[in-house]
């Protein structure tokens, strides 16, 4: 009895096991999502991996009859991962009742003659009793002129047709002068930095500028891009005989060191000149110079671990700037304007105490405004600037909106960090249109700064919100 007892749970085992699978056309996969999207890769490299579910809502098992990818353009190559097996092409993949599995994709864009980014697709289908349903896959590339340890040691202009990625240093030698011209974008990797022995213009104009950041193009979590971190990159180092170079309309964000300028004990040649640009996004400070000439107009220089700016002695003159600090990824350590070698008491060697000038000026954030709260003695002005902390004007604080609010579009628990005014902005109208040189007249988003007939505070130019557009 018990021999054919076990004979019959044999032979009838295939059986209640075919019973268990559905076979109905009508008997489909759902799936997570339709289309399955990659964030953009420069070419030749591999996307970060992507899944999505499988899902089988039947009470019997599914047998998926076929899975393969096809309907790939040229130079674009995806892989897959079903259940924990890597392969090209899989059949006979069972899925119980009320289960599921997962599907890993990862993607490779190849070299094209795109310069600008492009989109390659791929289907990705499933034959489940007879029935083909499929998942788009959807890759981006970015094509790159990659240099590393590359050094200009004569004249050179780069092209914008399609951006530069470098990978450990540019270095512009001495007695050179490279210039990167409006609508060039610059990639920085790991680590990587540019460093000015000789000169280096960045010619961006308005609505074109030239932008210098970092390589990953990817997302951190989420929807969350890379390009909101900072120390992803070293940054621009100016040595000490450096002089004559430009900034204009240049982005720079996600760096360590932000801009370093080298002490030259010179101040009758100016090393370095910033027009409408943005310096953002540091893990230092945005900018730090040493006993150097440097102007500025219309720029934003904003959130630094260290504070914005760091000067120490030198000649400056900031006119229609904003410095805004709400740092996202630690404590703020510095004030946003950290001033040294100032006042009499510090001098201890040759080179002469600073000489800045700061003119219709915002500085405000989640920092001390200065690190000099008594200028008295020195030849630092701030003309016309308004600043966060409460205080009274003095000779060096001269017609200051002092406890005002900018009430920038920043909102930073959003990730937002916009530092335009807002209509309700203490900085409308408060500015010394005589102070603001003709350089400066039009902020880096082409809005003229005198046609209301008074000036605003700091690097751009109000425009009213309409009631519609608050909604």
């Amino acid at each position: 009895m018990f021999a054919i007892f076990t004979f019959v749970l044999v032979a009838s085992l295939p059986s209640c096991i075919e019973d268990n699978f559905t076979t109905s056309s009508s008997d489909t996969l759902v799936f997570s999502t339709d289309t399955l999207s990659f964030d953009t890769v420069f070419t030749g490299e591999t996307t970060a991996t992507h899944r999505f579910l499988v899902y089988n809502r039947h009470k019997k098992q599914l047998r998926i009859s076929d899975i393969s990818i096809d309907g790939v353009g040229d130079g674009a190559h995806f892989y897959m991962n079903v259940d924990g097996r890597s392969g090209e092409r899989f059949s006979d993949i069972e899925v119980r009742g009320n289960d599921s599995l997962y599907v890993f994709v990862t993607a490779r864009v190849d070299e094209t003659s795109a310069d600008t980014p492009f989109d390659v697709y791929g289907n990705l289908n499933f034959v489940t009793n007879g029935v083909l349903q499929t998942v788009t896959l959807r890759a981006a590339g970015q094509n790159a002129v990659t240099v590393s340890d590359w050094t200009i040691s004569e004249n050179t202009a780069l092209t914008a047709d399609r951006p530069y990625r470098v990978m450990d240093s540019l270095v512009v030698d001495e007695g050179a002068t490279l210039r990167i011209p409006a609508g060039t974008t610059v990639y920085f990797h790991d680590k990587a930095k540019i460093r000015v022995k000789g000169t280096l213009l960045m010619e961006g104009t308005q609505g074109n500028p030239v932008r210098l950041r970092a390589d990953r193009l990817d997302k951190v979590a989420g929807s969350i891009p890379f390009q909101l971190m900072s120390g992803q990159w070293d940054g621009v180092h100016y040595d000490k005989d450096s002089y004559g170079n430009e900034m204009a309309y240049v982005e720079m964000q996600g760096s360590s060191s932000g801009v370093v300028v080298d002490s030259c004990g010179v101040l009758d040649k100016r090393k370095l000149h910033i027009f409408n640009s943005v310096l953002h996004n540091s893990s230092s400070s945005v900018l730090t110079a040493a006993h150097s000439w440097i102007d500025a107009e219309g720029s934003e220089f904003s959130d630094a671990s260290e504070g914005v700016v760091n000067l120490t002695g030198g000649k400056y003159a900031f006119n229609s700037c904003t410095f805004a600090n709400y740092y996202l990824f630690s404590a703020i350590t510095s004030p946003l304007l950290t001033l040294n070698y100032v006042l009499p008491k510090d001098k201890s060697y040759d080179n002469p105490l600073m000489d800045a000038e700061f003119n219709n000026c915002v500085v405000y954030g989640n920092a001390s405004d200065i690190s000099e709260g008594d200028l008295k003695g020195s030849a630092v002005y701030l003309r016309n600037c308004l600043l966060r902390s409460k205080g009274n004007d003095d000779d060096n604080f001269i017609n200051c909106v002092w406890g005002g609010d900018p009430k920038f579009y920043t909102v930073r628990k959003d990730y937002i960090f916009d530092y335009r005014l807002k209509n309700e902005s203490d900085a409308i109208g408060k500015g010394d249109m005589t102070l603001c040189p003709d350089a400066a007249r039009f902020d880096m988003l082409g809005n003229d700064r005198f046609a209301s007939g008074s000036l605003d505070l700091g690097a751009y130019v109000w425009i009213e919100q309409k009631e519609e557009e608050k909604q």
